[in-house]
């Protein structure tokens, strides 16, 4: 049997611990441990950082396009002097329609200028078979592609009609017709001779062009001698050997009912560009060979249809040559509203490119420089998170500063060197660059092989894509895809929380 018991007293407040002293007491954290620590703080950091960097990105655009500038005025510096981009812009047959100068109430003005109107009629037939053989030149550091064409032209002309032109009254003049060709740059022009006679004559007769147009209703340059025309002819015949120095690119003007062209030259890398894509080149799918990878060769076929001008052009009204009021002429020109007639937009031909465009591809390159800022960046910040590595921000702009200073040193390279190997030699530089400095301050030279070894590979993947036109865009999101997979996988067991605790 128990004995009885008293009960137990009843739970006593305790009283609190004493305090510490103070010498006893853990120190308040620093604010400067708390920024060390704080990973909100570094993505901020790393947001500014990256901001400053595009400071010199964009000043790396500027150069670009500064340096394409001084390419192009080295080019017109020597194509002034050897010939502008050239084209075939006729022939045409223009031929003046004089009528008596009225007053403003349709009263004839005695012993005034006659008023003329130039009506163009343009070839039923045009043919143009053309070589080109380019070569280089170089001024200073930049190339320039030039070239001299040797082109048979060969048209035929219908016998004049003027019936039917509307706002055409007057006497036509056949005894003061012109042959006008357009040429845009007369420097080039090395032969300017031509056969002209009618349509089923035993022979022509030839004649020689001389430098200057009638008017500017079709052409702004180019040259134009008178030819006879007969009143019993059913046409006429035309054709000349054209030898042409120019630069860049080659054009015709389709001016006839039918104009067939024939273009051919050694160069390999040529675009065919203007209104019209050729209907049978050399490079089609089923058509290129070892020889087609160095020359083209390419035929057009155009209708008149196709275009939108007719075959018989009215020109601006003036007054005769022989008239002395220029002050009538300019208002007599000002007020009529027809005429110079805007052939150029049914040109084609060819454009002589060069091998390589360091300055376009360096472009492209650079609109990639913020992205490989922040690669570079995160690469470094999960070495920091997951590696335990501290890495100041000031150590983190170097490293920005240094991505940077590749595309310069890829824009200087390649104004020398060919820019695949441009390209690999700025990557090298700044690689070896990179991997030392991170070597330094890691203290870690395996760690910093791998980094190295992961910054490599994004450079070759942005010469893949420098690489790719149709599949750029397609390559590039399936590759950032894969990029923000790998982040996503190194980062999914880190207690972002947790870093920013203090360690006991």
């Amino acid at each position: 049997m128990e004995p009885n018991l008293p009960p137990p007293p009843p739970d006593l407040p305790q009283p609190p611990p004493a305090p510490l002293p103070s010498y006893l007491q853990p120190a308040p954290e620093s604010r400067s441990a708390w920024a060390r620590r704080s990973v909100t703080l570094k993505l901020v950091a790393i947001a500014l950082l990256t901001l400053v960097l595009l400071v010199p990105l964009l000043l790396l655009r500027g150069l670009v396009s500064e340096r394409e500038r001084m390419r192009d005025s080295a080019r017109a510096d020597v194509s002034a002097s050897w010939g502008a981009p050239q084209a075939v812009e006729g022939p045409v047959l223009s031929i003046p329609v004089e009528r008596p100068a009225r007053d403003d109430k349709g009263a004839i003005i005695p012993n005034a200028a006659p008023e003329i109107t130039w009506v163009h009629f343009l070839p039923d037939s045009l043919s143009v078979d053309g070589t080109l053989t380019p070569e280089i030149r170089r001024s200073g550091i930049f190339d320039v592609v030039l070239y001299t064409t040797t082109a048979r032209v060969a048209a035929q002309f219908p016998a004049p009609s003027f019936d039917g032109l509307v706002g055409v009254t007057g006497t036509p003049r056949l005894d003061r017709a012109v042959l006008q060709l357009g040429i845009p740059d007369l420097t080039g022009a090395k032969s300017t001779r031509f056969t002209w006679g009618p349509l089923g004559a035993d022979s022509s007769a030839a004649y020689e062009f001389t430098s200057g147009l009638p008017g500017s209703d079709l052409f702004g340059s180019g040259v134009s001698v008178a030819v006879p025309l007969q009143t019993n002819a059913s046409g006429y015949a035309f054709s000349t050997d054209l030898v042409l120095k120019g630069s860049s690119r080659f054009d015709v003007q389709p001016l006839g009912k039918e104009t067939t062209v024939h273009l051919k030259g050694a160069w390999a890398t040529v675009g065919y560009s203007g209104a019209f894509l050729p209907d049978v080149h050399n490079r089609m799918e089923g058509r290129r060979t070892a020889e087609s990878d160095t020359t083209f060769d390419a035929n057009w076929k155009v209708l008149a249809i196709n275009r939108d001008y007719p075959q018989r052009i009215v020109g601006r009204h003036s007054l005769s040559t022989d008239g002395s009021d220029v002050e009538a002429m300019a208002r007599a020109a000002a007020a009529y509203d027809g005429g110079n007639v805007n052939t150029d937009g049914s040109a084609f031909g060819v454009e002589l490119k060069l091998p390589v465009d360091a300055y376009q591809k360096t472009m492209r390159s650079a609109e990639y420089g913020l992205l490989f800022v922040l690669l570079t960046f995160a690469t470094f910040f999960f070495v920091e998170v997951l590696g335990g590595r501290r890495i100041h921000p000031v150590q983190y702009l170097l490293v920005g500063f240094a991505v940077c200073l590749f595309y310069l040193m890829l824009l200087a390279f390649a104004e020398y060197l060919p820019f695949n190997a441009a390209y690999g030699l700025a990557a090298a530089m700044i690689l070896a660059m990179i991997f030392l400095y991170t070597r330094a301050i890691f203290h870690d030279t395996r760690l910093a092989a791998m980094v190295t070894g992961l910054l490599a590979l994004f450079y070759v993947y942005f010469f893949v894509l420098l690489q790719l036109e149709e599949l750029a865009l397609l390559v590039g999101a399936l590759g950032l895809f894969v990029i923000l997979g790998g982040l996503m996988y190194l980062s999914r067991k880190v207690d972002w929380y947790g870093l920013a605790e203090p360690k006991a």
